[in-house]
């Protein structure tokens, strides 16, 4: 193949600082993926699509070239580009290799590498045989990439899930200094608290994607119709070859109706699918990051397999930009807001229901349970509290009762009261 197309997605071969425009801005909570490159382990990065992964592998190209790395000892390879399609890995490798970099240990970068059939066969040849290289690969469909490197990658592999923006992460892009914010203390000023909630606001409509947080009101919606028309169609419809009416009417109905119980018996009556094909368009809507679906609690494994899933969205602004809205929906934005949160901080979360409803029951490391319910209001009643009480009484390792509410703060009854914004900046 020609290096030429290589020399397109690799600025830096010509000059080293060109590599500044497609750093974007610093993720801190990213920073154990970044300082992976020093590593000999492959780092697997997955995540959904438009979430940032190309421009942490930016970032991660950066810091090799700040620490005095030949910028011809990099490669990056974008396998969407359909300038490649016909190429083989090892064609690009070895093209690499012949023409710029025959002896030298090179940092490969290979973005969306699901999309070369055997890729995993290919990279753990190269690790096994001890070659001088660095992998670094990005795919956005968690199956695709699990299935393949969980046992032929075993033990020779780091794995980093990346979400859209984090609401601390959203307000230091915004310019806000969060680490001196006294969160917790009901300190911060009442100037300081609007600030926050207009930028909560903010990230509640539009949602987390970093590039979307750039953009102009006017444009963002649209942009995350795009997003969402990418995500389906690129990571779903057509690498599955699905129906895609079907397809977008599903992922239309469970987006519309996140945050509530929905079982696969009651998606086909809904919508008339079969049942093998709502089983089937769930995971692939789910592998592809776009959608989650959480589990009944229970210590019987049967009943937890049972019962309904509650289904969530990995963004509220696309959420938002695709979905039929209705006037009571802030409280489930805030429900998605803080189910997000806990996939990224990797909580493992259940619902659970008996008389009332506990939002969110999550295992905690030490085997006590924290349970959640999120009202986005300050006007909270018995209706919040009791099936929390009613949760404690049953589970006999309840460490924990949450509240999380809109600006209410304080304990009662052995619950903790805490707004979202407070809860959402704590470390986790």
């Amino acid at each position: 193949m020609e290096l030429e197309i290589l020399k397109e997605w690799n600025p830096w071969w010509e000059k080293k600082e060109l590599i500044e425009r497609l750093e974007g801005r610093p993720r801190p909570l990213y920073a154990q993926l970044i300082n992976s490159v020093g590593i000999r382990e492959i780092t697997v990065i997955t995540g959904v699509r438009r979430s940032g992964k190309s421009t942490l592998m930016y970032q991660m190209i950066g810091k090799l070239l700040g620490k005095g790395i030949t910028p011809s000892q990099i490669l990056f390879v974008n396998l969407e580009d359909n300038k490649l399609r016909n190429t083989s890995l090892d064609e690009i490798y070895d093209s690499y290799r012949e023409n710029l970099n025959p002896k030298d240990k090179a940092y490969i970068f290979i973005d969306e590498v699901h999309r070369k059939a055997g890729w995993e066969s290919w990279i753990r040849k190269k690790y096994d045989l001890g070659t001088m290289d660095k992998f670094v690969i990005s795919g956005s469909c968690s199956y695709l990439l699990k299935r393949e490197y969980s046992t032929l990658l075993t033990g020779r592999n780091l794995t980093f899930e990346v979400f859209p923006l984090s609401f601390r992460e959203f307000l230091l892009f915004s310019g806000n200094d969060v680490e001196s914010l006294p969160v917790g203390s009901g300190m911060v000023l009442e100037d300081t608290r609007l600030s926050i909630m207009n930028s909560l606001n903010q990230y509640m409509k539009f949602g987390g994607f970093p590039e979307i947080f750039f953009k102009e009101d006017d444009f963002k919606m649209k942009l995350l119709e795009q997003y969402f028309d990418d995500i389906l169609y690129k990571d779903i419809i057509d690498r599955y070859n699905l129906n895609s009416q079907k397809a977008k009417d599903l992922a239309l109905f469970l987006i519309t109706n996140f945050t509530g119980k929905v079982s696969l018996r009651g998606i086909r009556n809904s919508l008339g699918l079969s049942y093998d094909t709502t089983k089937d368009y769930l995971s692939y809507l789910t592998e592809a990051f776009m959608l989650f679906t959480m589990e009944h609690f229970s210590y019987s494994l049967k009943e937890q397999k049972t019962a309904a899933s509650k289904v969530y969205c990995i963004d509220n602004g696309i959420r938002n930009a695709v979905s039929f809205r209705f006037s009571k929906d802030t409280g489930k934005l805030a429900e998605n807001v803080v189910f997000v949160e806990l996939k990224r901080r990797g909580k493992d979360a259940y619902y659970w229901t008996d008389t009332g409803g506990v939002d969110f029951v999550v295992k905690n490391a030490d085997n006590t349970l924290t349970a959640i319910n999120v009202c986005y209001s300050d006007e909270i009643g018995e209706r919040e509290a009791k099936p929390l009480l009613e949760f404690k009484e049953r589970f006999e390792k309840t460490r924990e009762l949450l509240i999380i509410t809109k600006n209410t703060r304080g304990m009662k009854d052995g619950i903790k009261y805490v707004p979202l914004w407070e809860w959402l900046l704590k470390s986790g």
